[in-house]
């Protein structure tokens, strides 16, 4: 079954030889996504959409991660974050 993921990127590491971690902050629990240059990795994450998480680094854009059944990304989508200003 095909599911998604919403949430923030709260960390990047970026690695000489290419590799890509991006720390992504959903439900309150930090989940690590992996771009290896290694298309073997399992788990790995398209290069595009690795960079794209990547640059949203310290930005109010929220991402949903769309996955397809067998568990690979397929595609994301972006949006500026909708936060209640409560000064109460």
């Amino acid at each position: 079954m095909a599911y998604s993921t919403f949430g923030q990127v709260v960390g990047v590491r970026k690695y000489v030889n290419g590799n890509i971690e991006i720390d992504f902050y959903h439900d309150d629990e930090i989940i690590e996504y992996k771009y290896s240059v290694n298309s073997n990795t399992p788990g790995n994450f398209p290069k595009e959409l690795a960079e794209t998480l990547a640059s949203t680094l310290a930005t109010d854009i929220c991402i949903e991660i769309y996955f397809e059944e067998n568990g690979n990304p397929s595609h994301i989508e972006l949006e500026e974050c909708d936060y209640d200003d409560e000064d109460e």
